[in-house]
């Protein structure tokens, strides 16, 4: 009864995101609400549920999201980005601009929104592929998958930074495995770009029309990728802490400096030295600011939403009962977390939603699992990003910033996703099989 009853939640669920566009925030309030009352609730106790389960998740994940949702203003606003895009471009040559390119999605790909990075990307790479002759979509989907794969597998991005929250794994962990398991994706899916030379793209012109600002109104490229790569230096700093011999205060120092929130900060106040008052008054960066926390309220809500289900799947004794049921099957864990999460994606089409979701559904099995959780956030990850296709605003934004009809973005996009989904599966997999 109790997963059948979730069942139907999730159905609705996607019924009301899917097919009724009906807000998501709201949409997850409602399933909520149903699936606590029909497994057994009082609607006091789903009241009580409902804003346990958004605050506990929020409460850890305001100060990320926000910071992060800053810097990665800080880096497009101030030209940050264009400046590391091009560094690389002198360090590697034009011959190997695609290299460079990629590297810059990377970058800038971690402390970035993808939509963000997307938009500040895609002129670059118009430019760039003008400049030197070469195919439109085969110069643009390996950077593409890098923004793809740095959205699912690596904090400080929402998805990957809250399921690590919801399941205790260890973020900086997550940051590592996930570093190892993203550049065979991201290779994989260059490879499959060389099939698409041919492909035809001819983006409209109010959209390629975004000239790169001079290079003598750029912030320095060593300052720009300083600011960029400092949350990640100092993530990766604090899961390595244990095997430094180091005084007590300086631990203490990496401790604090370690934590994806504090990281995020120390980042965005170097960046107003370093990057924003090099162009602007104080008050101009102050607003851009808010600009930035404007602009991840959706995501919040998605994120609180998502919290309220799993709460109340948790306290009506749900999700102990799905644990035993699913103890029971003969398919791997990993395997299950990626498949729900694919499954979710196909239906929903954000690949947020279907991360949350799953770790929902799964928290009491993964906590009874010897599976390392940081492979399952990995793997909930991967499989969040697979299939993309038209109830995904990615799918969209593809194809009109390149003008593709929906049979090539099918044959590019969705093709380039799904790559980057299973490849991601199968390094979590050797991982798991190695450690």
């Amino acid at each position: 009864m109790p997963l059948f009853v979730i069942f139907l939640g999730i159905l609705g669920l996607l019924l009301l995101i899917g097919w009724l566009k009906f807000n998501p925030f709201i949409s997850f309030i409602l399933v909520s609400i149903g699936v606590g009352l029909a497994l057994g609730l009082s609607g006091a106790d789903v009241v009580v549920s409902v804003q346990k389960g958004i605050g506990e998740l929020l409460q850890s994940l305001v100060l990320i999201l926000g910071f992060g949702a800053i810097l990665g203003k800080q880096l497009a606003d101030t030209g940050a980005a264009q400046s590391i895009t091009q560094g690389l471009i002198k360090v590697f040559g034009k011959k190997r601009i695609r290299p460079a390119l990629i590297l810059t999605g990377f970058i800038i790909g971690i402390p970035m929104f993808y939509a963000v990075g997307f938009v500040i990307l895609v002129p670059i790479i118009f430019i760039m592929a003008a400049a030197t002759g070469l195919p439109l979509i085969f110069m643009a989907v390996p950077v593409l998958a890098t923004l793809s794969v740095t959205h699912g597998y690596l904090p400080p991005h929402p998805a990957p930074t809250t399921v690590s929250e919801m399941i205790s794994a260890d973020v900086g962990l997550v940051l590592q495995y996930g570093i190892i398991i993203a550049w065979p994706a991201i290779i994989a899916a260059t490879l499959y770009s060389r099939t698409l030379k041919s492909m035809k793209a001819t983006p409209l012109k109010e959209l390629t029309v975004k000239e790169l600002l001079p290079e003598d109104e750029l912030p320095s490229f060593f300052s720009s990728l300083i600011v960029a790569l400092l949350p990640v230096l100092l993530i990766l700093l604090r899961s390595f802490q244990d095997r430094l011999l180091l005084p007590d205060l300086l631990m203490q120092l990496i401790d604090f400096s370690g934590e994806a929130s504090m990281a995020l900060l120390i980042s965005v106040l170097l960046a107003i030295p370093l990057l924003g008052l090099q162009k602007f008054s104080m008050a101009e960066i102050s607003a851009q600011m808010v600009d930035a926390l404007k602009s991840i309220a959706p995501v919040l809500l998605i994120i609180a939403g998502a919290g309220a289900l799993k709460a109340v799947i948790t306290d009506s004794g749900a999700g102990d009962y799905i644990s035993e049921t699913v103890s029971s099957w003969s398919i791997h864990l990993l395997l299950l977390a990626w498949l729900i999460a694919a499954i979710l994606r196909i239906c929903i089409g954000s690949a947020t939603v279907a991360s949350l979701t799953t770790a929902g559904i799964l928290l009491p099995t993964i906590a009874a699992s010897s599976v390392q959780p940081e492979l399952v956030v990995l793997a909930i990850g991967a499989g969040s990003l697979g299939f993309s296709h038209v109830n995904d605003g990615g799918f969209w934004l593809f194809k009109e910033y390149f003008n593709l009809s929906i049979k090539d973005t099918f044959k590019s996009w969705t093709v380039m996703e799904t790559i980057v989904s299973i490849v991601g599966l199968i390094g979590v997999l050797l991982i798991d099989s190695l450690f």
